[in-house]
């Protein structure tokens, strides 16, 4: 196991984090007047590294305690390691459950044709309309030279939310769909995020794939919530610091995943305290839109953080949003605003009916009703020359 996790992660952090940590190595000394003679390596980051090498460290920390067999056949390992749905950028499988549907006979039943081709659907409209919309007016001002209003910061970062959230949930989706569609039930890597009414409840809603596998393999080996109220808590910024320097070698990368922590530790510590508001307060209907509101603002201040071009730039647009300098956002940013709506409207849907499957429930005329729509709209509104999905270039 050891041997293992040495060379899985000697690999990663040769092909990712090498030049990360040498660029910040000669800053760090630059301070104190040296000037170290080290090279980095201008290297091509091999496709979806970070997402099989989880998968594959896994699977040895699995067979290693015994909660799955060691696997014999090569070619079903190599296929468990490079499925190609979900190869470049996730959910990450465990062997538990990839493996043995492999190894087993598949049938595609008309259901499963159903449903994986409104995954598949239903992604690309995440994708292509509502993500790469938002993504035109968000890089637009991200790459202003000029500090925009308070009000311009803020839409771009709503807008930001919805386009990382619609770039990752709608390939996710595309990948769970083409699986479903071979035979294979991958595993839910999303359940509307944007309805937690906590930061614990995010991460257990938000890539879910990634946050069980850091919780399984990073924050429960170190103590997870056993020993004093310190050690958990240094647990938790550890786990988190990690899933941080996961997602890229920069550091807004450490600092998002750093933001985090404290969140979880700020939410660990305050609702076991008596200043945590009553619980029939919050089970009620204005006490959830407060969990969902208060939630929803600290997370897209974390994807601030997560999209920022620098740390100057993010100083200064957090300094002008406390200032409340003003600003109003320009007609092309408005007008692809409207585009988080139809994922709004979807996920009330699925959120009143508690189903996300809930349009396959539809009687076949509203559901080819909705097919129609959603193809309508790819057509007409889709940026079909678009961008990459964000999470390639993890």
């Amino acid at each position: 196991m050891i041997g293992s996790i040495v060379v899985n992660l000697s690999i990663l952090g040769f092909f990712k984090y090498f030049g990360f940590f040498a660029e910040s190595f000669v800053s760090f000394v630059g301070v104190f007047g040296l000037e170290p003679g080290v090279t980095t390596l201008n290297v091509i980051l091999p496709i979806g590294i970070s997402f099989y090498t989880f998968q594959t460290l896994g699977y040895s920390i699995d067979v290693y305690r015994r909660k799955t067999k060691a696997e014999k056949n090569l070619a079903d390992f190599a296929l468990y390691v490079a499925f190609f749905p979900q190869l470049i950028a996730g959910p990450i499988e465990r062997a538990g459950r990839l493996i043995p549907r492999i190894k087993s006979n598949r049938t595609v039943t008309a259901s499963d044709f159903n449903a994986g081709a409104f995954l598949i659907l239903w992604g690309f409209f995440k994708k292509v309309v509502v993500a790469d919309q938002l993504a035109q007016a968000v890089d637009r001002t991200y790459a202003t030279s000029a500090t925009p209003g308070a009000t311009s910061i803020v839409v771009a970062a709503i807008m930001f939310a919805f386009q990382i959230y619609c770039d990752f949930s709608g390939y996710t989706d595309i990948a769970r769909g083409i699986a479903r569609l071979l035979g294979f039930d991958l595993m839910l890597n999303f359940r509307l995020p944007y309805f937690s009414v906590s930061p614990s409840d995010f991460w257990r809603r938000w890539h879910i794939s990634l946050s069980t596998w850091i919780r399984d393999y990073v924050y429960v080996p170190l103590g997870g919530n056993r020993g004093s109220r310190k050690r958990v808590l240094a647990n938790l910024m550890i786990a988190m610091s990690l899933a941080g320097l996961w997602h890229g070698a920069a550091w807004n990368y450490v600092i998002w995943g750093i933001y985090h922590g404290i969140l979880l530790s700020a939410y660990s510590i305050v609702s076991s305290s008596s200043v945590f508001p009553n619980p029939r307060f919050l089970n009620s209907r204005p006490g959830w839109f407060l969990q969902v509101g208060v939630t929803f603002v600290l997370v897209t201040i974390g994807w601030m953080i997560f999209r920022a071009e620098s740390m100057t730039q993010l100083g200064t647009w957090i300094a002008t949003i406390a200032q409340l300098d003003g600003g109003i956002p320009d007609s092309f940013t408005l007008k692809r605003f409207i585009f988080i709506f139809p994922v709004i409207a979807m996920q009330l849907f699925q959120l009143r009916t508690n189903n996300l499957n809930a349009v396959l429930t539809l009687s076949m005329i509203k559901q080819s009703v909705v097919y129609s729509a959603i193809l309508l709209g790819i057509l007409v509104f889709g940026v079909l020359d678009g961008e990459s999905f964000i999470y390639f270039q993890f």
